[in-house]
């Protein structure tokens, strides 16, 4: 690296697709120029500039798993189920004992004088209001999964926990409790599903997406490399970052962000189709799913064209006062009391459960610790990439204390809100006697609920427009940072690639789901969370030495 005086040349001013930073910064010295290797025409009027091995060998990755899943669905579906049930087996200490280290590493920049260095520059200015950046980092971070597990998770949890332990002739669990169970005790069942809830949905994954995101957005936006994966390893591989040791990492991130994606816009499809299903009697299945997905997809698009000032921005800031009315809504006609007061109690139950629930060792809840929590952190590190770098792109001008403590607490804040919410009415329905959502399929458990309270059509109309906005601001920002990875780190690419990458996206969904392997899909997002937690445990390394030699705020 190269220390330079505040008042030094820049030399990556000219660089192509990421800003150069503003005032004093700690600029990489590195010929490399962004964008270099790239392949720029304009075939038939239509401008392109892509990282040629990136894009190409992405492209045959993705289109041979989409052909081998549409021939031989049966045995891809084995095989996916196979790695990730290996994983879940083999490799749940290590998930755990991964994320624990991704908290306590952003709770330690909060507080130490490293969070005073600002992203992008000394005298950087943030690009978007804070009701913008908020409303981008909770539209992107979480949405489709909170309105299709707010309902399920917390009721599942009451379930087996309320059911107590049992075990099998081997000595093993069999039951799916988190932790020691409650039998027989709602109160304590209650407590201890919103903890588990909570947990699943709290610091932990917002410290994934933390890590990846400061990571990008420093050694881009103060350290003058691009805005893709690959340049986390400077640190590690020095140069050679820009030949195939790059190559293969930026590859492994397109990868995994669409497989991730495209696995959270089936759910929200499929919740999407559950909804119209229960409103209006539309019948359901594939036909359904596919062009719920192609239109969608189509919206997805014109935002895209719109861009991110306007398209996921605008969106975003509608998806947030949409939730908002429909949380302040169930919290006002539902158990209010009990959502007010359980708000407290839930965090201070998380708190309490914390230390067992994060233990990566001699867990004896194997469902609970292995179906649950480490698919959780595999799903999240697998979406890492995408969550990541969008962030990391909406983020410049925060210094890092203020962009930790707004990544990890504001989402997760809200997320326990919600949880509250949304898990105490259903979990309060069903100790009255109301066991429609426990009996449903979980794309229709939020509207059995929203079925029990005044307004139930209206509320439900809303719920399906909020997935299906959560679903276009996916797949809008899912697309911006595809195509940021294959155009090289540029940030400014022709958005014809944008809109390419938006059709590849819903293509897939609708190939997969035609073909029947949603199921593989599912798994194979979990089994690329294995190699991206390699990644961001690096990240760790390299954020702390990026740092250590940027100039710190007063």
């Amino acid at each position: 690296m190269d220390n330079k005086p505040d008042n030094a040349p820049d030399t990556h001013s000219e660089s192509v697709g990421v800003p150069a930073p503003e005032g004093a910064a700690n600029l990489i010295d590195t010929d490399y120029k962004i964008g270099q290797d790239n392949y720029q025409a304009a075939p038939m009027g239509v401008n392109i500039d892509i990282h040629g091995a990136v894009f190409a060998f992405s492209s045959l990755i993705i289109l041979a798993f989409v052909v081998l899943t549409l021939a031989l669905p049966d045995q891809s579906t084995a095989w996916f189920d196979g790695a990730k049930n290996w994983i879940n087996n083999n490799m749940t200490w290590f998930f755990l004992l991964a994320a624990n280290i991704f908290v306590v590493l952003s709770l330690v920049l909060i507080v130490t004088p490293l969070g005073k260095i600002r992203i992008g520059g000394a005298n950087a200015t943030p690009d978007f209001s804070y009701l913008g950046w908020f409303s981008m980092l909770f539209a992107a971070g979480m949405g489709i999964g909170l309105m299709f597990y707010g309902v399920s998770e917390p009721l599942t949890h009451y379930g087996t926990a309320l059911g107590g332990t049992s075990v099998g002739e081997d000595g093993l669990r069999t039951d799916w409790a988190p932790l020691g169970a409650a039998a027989d005790n709602p109160a304590a069942a209650y407590s201890l599903s919103m903890a588990a809830t909570i947990f699943h949905w709290g610091l932990h994954p917002w410290a994934i997406y933390a890590i990846v995101a400061l990571s990008l957005a420093i050694f881009a936006y103060n350290k003058g490399l691009p805005l893709t994966v690959r340049s986390i390893f400077y640190p590690l591989l020095g140069e050679r970052i820009w030949g195939w040791p790059g190559h293969l990492i930026d590859i492994l991130a397109v990868f995994a962000t669409l497989f991730g994606l495209a696995t959270s816009l089936g759910i929200g499809a499929q919740q999407a189709s559950a909804g119209l299903s229960h409103l209006f009697d539309i019948p359901g299945g594939t036909t359904t799913l596919v062009l719920l997905i192609t239109g969608i997809t189509a919206v997805a698009i014109v935002s895209i064209v719109a861009g991110v000032d306007k398209g996921v921005k605008r969106l975003s800031e509608i998806n947030m006062v949409l939730a908002f009315l429909l949380l302040m809504f169930v919290i006002f006609v539902g158990p209010t009391l009990l959502i007010a007061t359980g708000f407290f109690k839930n965090l201070g139950a998380y708190v309490t459960e914390l230390p067992f629930l994060s233990n990566p060792f001699a867990r004896d809840d194997a469902n609970f610790s292995q179906g649950w929590t480490t698919f959780y952190w595999a799903w999240w590190i697998s979406w890492s990439p995408f969550v990541g770098m969008f962030i990391a792109r909406v983020s410049r001008g925060r210094t890092v204390r203020e962009f930790l403590a707004a990544v990890l607490l504001v989402p997760s804040t809200v997320s326990v809100l919600w949880m509250t919410a949304f898990g105490t009415t259903a979990i309060e329905q069903l100790k009255n006697g109301f066991e429609g959502a426990k009996n449903s399929d979980l794309p229709v458990q939020l509207f059995e609920v929203l079925s029990q309270l005044p307004l139930a059509e209206i509320t439900s109309f809303i719920g399906i427009v909020l997935v299906i906005v959560f679903f276009v601001t996916s797949s809008d920002s899912g697309s911006l940072v595809i195509d940021t990875i294959t155009a090289g780190g540029k940030i400014d690419a022709p958005k014809p690639q944008r809109v390419f990458w938006g059709v590849i996206e819903g293509a897939i969904a609708i190939a997969l789901l035609v073909g029947g392997g949603l199921a593989a899909l599912q798994s194979a997002a979990v089994a690329a969370g294995l190699p991206f937690t390699v990644v961001l445990l690096v990240g760790c390394y390299a954020i702390v030495k990026g740092l250590m030699s940027e100039p710190r705020g007063k």
